[in-house]
């Protein structure tokens, strides 16, 4: 009897063991009695039938994600790599038809989303494909709704993670990105010169403009600084033709000055000698004053003239 008694401990030891189990948090277990399905157990302690009933298998309740690479072309003849992401759980309602009636629910799940990627991205061009993203996740999930629902799942939502396209196309891409850039840059550049040239032809229109009034403005003056200096040199005794060779002499003698201030300037007076210079100004002098008998002579007959007439 003593014997025994280790052996009758370990036993009932056994039968508790294979009768109580434990089911997680956010699991189901599927309990099959001789093979056939007996219940479905929820999270917590729970009891079978020693050497009846068996745990045939835990279904995760879980929301899980599947993401799926599918390679394609589009309308322009592009082909480009697009992950999708697809996030289902198992319904509690329908832990019976997840378990029983699906054997690989991510086969099958991967042959939806190749069948729709492939007959959606195919009606569009590349950059559609980048722009429609979305429209296409929502394909995807519908007709993954409509069908792995039968089958006690729910797909709660998909997303195109990512849009790949060879690499040839991509670098083609970013030439094109560049080029339209540079042009840009360029368009920008060439009106910003163009401004530049116009605002600068203004301002240089401006200063001649400025600078001829000036000139004008100079003139002007001066023409009215000799008449009032023959008035001044009449008014003495001095008659215009004389005030006039005097006036010219005198601007010689402030020309040579105002050279002669200057310390890297260089004079050359030709002829050089002081007689022939005093001949010089005695010759521009009586030029001067024959220029002027002419005019004078020239106003005179024109004004008999009209007399006689």
């Amino acid at each position: 009897m003593i014997a025994t008694l280790p052996i009758i401990i370990v036993l009932i030891a056994l039968v508790i063991f294979i009768t109580f189990f434990m089911v997680k948090q956010q699991t189901a277990a599927i309990i099959e009695r001789f093979g056939r399905f007996q219940s479905i157990r929820q999270s917590g302690l729970q009891v079978k039938i020693p050497f009846v009933d068996r745990v045939a298998g835990k279904v995760s309740l879980k929301i899980q994600q599947l993401d799926v690479i599918i390679e394609t072309k589009t309308l322009d003849d592009v082909f480009v790599k697009l992950k999708v992401s697809v996030q289902y759980k198992v319904i509690r309602d329908k832990v019976y038809d997840a378990f029983y009636k699906l054997d690989y629910p991510h086969d099958q799940i991967t042959s939806f989303v190749f069948d729709v990627v492939r007959a959606e991205v195919p009606k569009m061009k590349l950059d559609d494909v980048f722009v429609k993203k979305d429209d296409i996740a929502i394909a995807v999930k519908r007709e993954l709704q409509e069908y792995m629902t039968e089958y006690g799942y729910d797909i709660i939502k998909t997303l195109v993670t990512d849009i790949d396209p060879d690499a040839q196309v991509k670098a083609a891409m970013n030439r094109i990105n560049a080029a339209d850039r540079e042009k840009t840059a360029a368009q920008f550049e060439g009106d910003a010169q163009r401004i530049l040239i116009v605002e600068r032809a203004k301002a240089e229109a401006e200063s001649k403009r400025l600078q001829g009034q000036g000139i004008a403005d100079q003139r002007r003056e001066i023409a009215r600084g000799l008449e009032e200096s023959v008035e001044v040199l009449n008014k003495v005794g001095i008659n215009s033709q004389e005030a006039s060779a005097l006036i010219v002499v005198t601007q010689h003698y402030d020309t040579l000055q105002s050279i002669g201030q200057e310390t890297n300037s260089n004079l050359i007076l030709l002829p050089n000698s002081p007689q022939a210079g005093s001949q010089m100004l005695n010759d521009m002098v009586a030029s001067f004053t024959a220029s002027n008998q002419i005019g004078e002579a020239m106003k005179n007959a024109k004004s008999k003239k009209k007399n006689n007439e």
